[in-house]
């Protein structure tokens, strides 16, 4: 095996999961930064972008791009009112108490999933990529006469991968001009900051609670539908997005955007390098006790802000 070639794939595959980890963090820390409930169902919502995205690109038809693009706008769109009406009939109704949210969103966990599964069914379905061109992985060797490009037999990837890629990268960044650069952003920054103040100026809190729990779901929607044509839309998927969530949004700090971003690029990059060389469940094992290691030595996380 030559090791670099497999390095920039692994590297390749470790873009991909960090890309869609960032989106699905992205909406766990901006939930709990704004409302401070912690959302035990993200990852249920993340389930409902694959499932939505399926439905959408099947009863579409046609060609496969066009499927595609429907459900990249729809499913979020969907899961995202999903969670808006949650906000309104559960969270609203708790006063958005921290222990007594978490029981809820436990609770919505457990009826998405079960309804999903009398409604979609156990068997896993595919949604087919709008281009999936393979590009042969390239590398070089030297010579007498300088560098001399190979291209390692049976090393590839596929253009989609690299589209998942940049378009996680336009997504954040759509997220960081919507929180630094526009008039919503500023709204809320300063009901993140202090509710009770903001709501004295008239900014509508529980409207705002209910956009961001909506916007949340829409961005681990949006991560669903990106990765869907790579796995596989099933009813328990949500799992893993929603452990390695948590775990991002740990070491990065909570409520940290910044910080979530970082330690999803960290935990995604190694997710990928570990799988590749070794195996899946050796990088969650060295993520969680990345996160035992944060916890004792830096408690509010990279990026968090210390506790007065």
């Amino acid at each position: 095996m030559e090791f670099g070639p497999h390095l920039i794939l692994a590297v390749l595959e470790g873009l991909v999961q960090a890309s869609v980890l960032t989106l699905t963090a992205l909406g766990l820390s901006l939930v709990f930064g704004v409302m401070r409930v912690v959302n035990v169902a993200h990852g249920e919502f993340f389930m409902l972008g694959a499932v939505f995205a399926y439905w959408v690109a099947s009863w579409m038809g046609g060609p496969a791009a066009i499927g595609f693009v429907a459900a990249l706008i729809i499913a979020p769109v969907l899961a995202g009112l999903l969670a808006v009406a949650c906000d309104w009939l559960i969270l609203r109704r708790l006063d958005y108490d921290p222990e007594r949210t978490i029981v809820a969103t436990i609770g919505m966990l457990y009826v998405i999933q079960q309804v999903t599964l009398m409604t979609y069914g156990p068997d896993a379905h595919p949604v087919t990529p709008p281009f999936n061109h393979r590009l042969a992985i390239p590398w070089f060797e030297f010579t007498e006469n300088g560098f001399e490009f190979y291209y390692p037999w049976g090393l590839s990837t596929t253009s989609y991968k690299l589209f998942v890629i940049f378009a996680a990268m336009v997504a954040r960044m759509g997220i960081w001009l919507l929180m630094a650069k526009s008039k919503l952003g500023l709204i809320l920054r300063a009901t993140q900051l202090d509710g009770e103040t903001a709501q004295a100026f008239g900014i509508p809190v529980e409207r705002v609670y209910a956009f961001v729990f909506g916007l949340g779901a829409a961005l681990a929607a949006v991560g669903a539908v990106l990765i869907v044509p790579i796995q596989q839309a099933h009813y328990l998927m949500g799992h893993d997005p929603l452990l390695l969530s948590f775990i991002v949004v740990i070491i990065g700090g909570l409520g940290s955007l910044r910080g979530t971003v970082v330690a999803a690029i960290l935990i995604g990059m190694s997710n990928g390098v570990i799988s590749v060389f070794f195996t899946p469940t050796l990088a969650k094992i060295l993520a969680t006790l990345l996160v035992a290691f944060v916890l004792v030595y830096r408690p509010q996380g990279l990026f968090g802000a210390k506790p007065a």
